[in-house]
């Protein structure tokens, strides 16, 4: 039988869920029962084949009116704890769209909520959901690449003025009081920090050893939008993240897994890994992928292990916490950016290749000379 399904947030980023509610719901596995808006869609918002969901705004009556047992929550990221809760109050499990919360002390009090509640939760990171993951974590410990002596990230993407626009909460640290942290490695390139810190084995809080930041933004904004982190983990290994939203000419987000014998290359939006080693030639494969959601149906109907459980995410939450407590982000100098008038973006000359060399070099913005990172900016956990 198919389990019936309250999404709420169904517009912007929602409407990706709202085509994977259709798909699963195919497959006679889901029944979206609820869609919960401030505002209601209209039917052309809804995509075929969905029906007539009931619309409410009020979360909680509506998982009552429904008595959905899975709620996916796509909400801005201020919202989650409190929803989050709301459904596991009422027993109703959930995917929680990433970031999970915008503190560590709101990601516990969610986590520990939920746990208490006795529910299963994944949290969205997709990226954890691609098969290459696994095979990636077997090279590695079958020595393929010999000792791993650290993981890098680079994202290098474009986001237009009016994405910081779209709503109340973008670009922003805090709003009337409350934290948001919407940034360029807590938010749009968040899977790259938590996709480096899985492939490290270091996914819980107590992996964490240090976190040293660097944040900048060319945007009008509160956050940082060219931003890196290098995390020293447990093990003592570097994991160092960086990110932009001003790139020049964007390109495929990717986590390198660097070793004594070779490098991992993983590009986790197309679930595509290239293995470099010593003495072979490069070798190149591509792996499917569960979804979280299907997932997350099937360890409900047959406990299947979930991929994505709160703990597992803790590592990337005190990453966010300490982003979330360094100094706000630097502006960078009128001379560091320009506007690209086609696109109505700001460029940042230069930071593709600052963010290659970060994630290939392990080192910070100001380690490898960029005018605008003195080292006076890096803040430590």
């Amino acid at each position: 039988m198919s389990i019936d399904i309250v999404l709420a947030g169904a517009r912007g980023h929602g409407r990706w869920h709202l085509d994977n509610i259709l798909r699963l719901q195919d497959k006679g596995i889901v029944r979206l029962a609820g869609i919960c808006e401030l505002t209601p869609l209209t039917p052309e918002e809804i995509p075929a084949g969905l029906g007539a969901p009931a619309q409410s705004a009020d979360f909680g009556a509506l998982l009552d009116a429904t008595g959905a047992r899975i709620a996916v929550i796509c909400t801005p990221i201020p919202t989650h704890t409190d929803l989050a809760l709301t459904a596991a109050s009422r027993g109703v499990h959930l995917l929680l769209e990433k970031p999970p919360a915008p503190s560590y002390a709101e990601f516990r009090r969610m986590a520990d909520g939920v746990a208490e509640a006795g529910v299963a939760c994944q949290i969205g990171f997709q990226s954890l959901g691609s098969h290459a993951v696994p095979a990636i974590r077997e090279l590695i410990a079958d020595g393929t690449i010999g000792e791993v002596t650290g993981v890098g990230g680079a994202g290098a993407w474009a986001r237009a003025e009016s994405y910081y626009r779209r709503a109340p909460w973008a670009g922003r640290r805090r709003l009337n009081g409350v934290d948001v942290i919407d940034g360029a490695l807590t938010n749009p390139l968040a899977h790259a920090v938590a996709t480096a810190l899985a492939l490290d084995g270091a996914v819980r809080a107590e992996d964490v050893a240090r976190v040293e930041t660097e944040l900048f933004h060319a945007n009008s904004i509160e956050s940082d939008d060219t931003s890196c982190v290098r995390v020293t983990t447990s093990h003592g290994r570097p994991v160092t993240v960086a990110a932009t939203l001003c790139a020049e000419r964007p390109g495929e987000p990717y986590v390198v897994v660097h070793g004594g014998k070779g490098r991992i290359t993983y590009w986790y939006k197309q679930d595509r890994v290239l293995l470099q080693r010593a003495g072979h030639g490069p070798e190149e494969y591509e792996y499917g992928r569960t979804d979280l959601l299907e997932n997350l149906v099937d360890h409900l109907t047959d406990t299947t292990t979930l991929l994505v459980p709160p703990d597992s995410t803790g590592a990337f939450m005190t990453v966010v916490e300490a982003i979330r407590t360094a100094p706000d982000p630097a502006r960078l100098p009128e001379n560091a950016w320009y506007l690209l008038n086609d696109e109505e973006r700001r460029v940042v000359p230069g930071i593709d290749s600052l963010v290659e060399k970060a994630a290939d070099s392990l080192s910070l913005y100001s380690e490898l000379g960029a005018a605008w990172a003195p080292p006076k900016e890096v803040s430590t956990r």
